[in-house]
């Protein structure tokens, strides 16, 4: 057999779904991850990195020889980072000693230059978030670059229509809600836009750190999942398009983690064990013979050296 050559860039998507089996209780409607840390850099957001920079050569916003420049906790930056490598672009990364080591150095070991905004004890604020953006907004003003912007990039929307289209498809159809944590706001707005056409009656939950339940009108606090939860409501966040939104704790994000891993062998991050929770809240209201589909957003690999995973030596 002989095999089509493959960019790199297209091996993005086509996640695959598996269903779970040890820790939802009895009784519940079916829970279905999706494994998104198959995409090339161990994260979903392989998906929005794609979309954005694609978006921005076609229109001239991001010129041959240019410079990309971004503020992210992590696994956005890999994603970036990947996409300019194959690409062969220069890209810049604010981020902070907040966010594991490992994210940091994927991101240098693809090739990005880093830029580090101190935390206050580790931990995700509303401040570290606003101080990475200004850092960010600095950089970008620089000649021959262009910003991603994360929070305010409508590109990345619609790098999260496949997904939506693939939950649709490997579900046939059956999907009656969706649930997944929310950090710019992307991501649940892609996947909420393609079912509300293919699926009117599907809901839509947001999930987002209980020490920090901006979207469900509490006060912002520091928490410690990363990648979500960033301390005000993100531009990019439509309340239309969302049913309900949960909040879970980020002691019990770490543990469902851990039990993911020792009991579905599936190995994630903290807002995967945080959408499980939440998954698993809305599967037992809806009974045996629903359909509830979650997202595994990216890989443990990515947390080995945070307390998420250490503390199990």
């Amino acid at each position: 057999m002989t095999l089509a050559p493959m960019d790199v860039l297209e091996a993005v998507g086509g996640t695959s779904m598996v269903r779970l089996r040890r820790v939802v209780p009895p009784k519940c409607a079916d829970i279905f991850v999706k494994l998104e840390w198959e995409n090339p850099t161990g994260s979903m957001k392989d998906r929005m990195a794609l979309a954005v920079i694609s978006r921005a050569e076609a229109d001239g916003r991001l010129a041959p020889g240019g410079t990309v420049v971004e503020y992210t906790g992590g696994s956005t930056g890999a994603s970036l980072a990947w996409v300019c490598a194959a690409k062969g672009y220069r890209i810049r990364i604010v981020s902070s000693d907040a966010f594991s080591r490992e994210k940091l150095d994927q991101m240098v070991a693809l090739g990005a230059t880093l830029t580090l905004v101190p935390s206050e004890g580790g931990r995700t604020t509303k401040k570290l978030i606003l101080d990475m953006i200004a850092a960010a907004r600095g950089l970008s003003r620089e000649p021959n670059t262009y910003w991603t912007d994360q929070l305010n990039n409508h590109d990345s929307i619609a790098g999260y229509f496949p997904l939506g289209e693939e939950i649709w498809s490997q579900t046939n159809g059956a999907v009656d809600v969706f649930v997944h944590c929310v950090g710019t706001g992307a991501s649940l707005r892609g996947v909420a836009t393609v079912l509300d056409q293919r699926k009117p009656g599907a809901r839509i939950v947001a999930v987002e750190p209980a020490e920090s339940p901006v979207l469900l009108g509490g006060a912002p606090g520091p928490h410690k999942i990363e990648g979500v939860g960033v301390g005000f409501v993100p531009p990019l966040w439509e309340p239309s398009l969302v049913d309900e939104t949960l909040a879970v704790p980020t002691d019990d994000a770490k543990a469902m983690a851990r039990r993911l891993a020792r009991e579905e062998g599936l190995f994630a991050g903290t807002s995967s064990g945080a959408n499980v929770i939440a998954a698993i809240r809305i599967a037992e209201r809806l009974g045996p013979g629903g359909t509830v589909v979650t997202l595994m957003a990216d890989s443990g690999l990515k947390y080995m050296n945070t307390d998420v995973y250490r503390a199990e030596r």
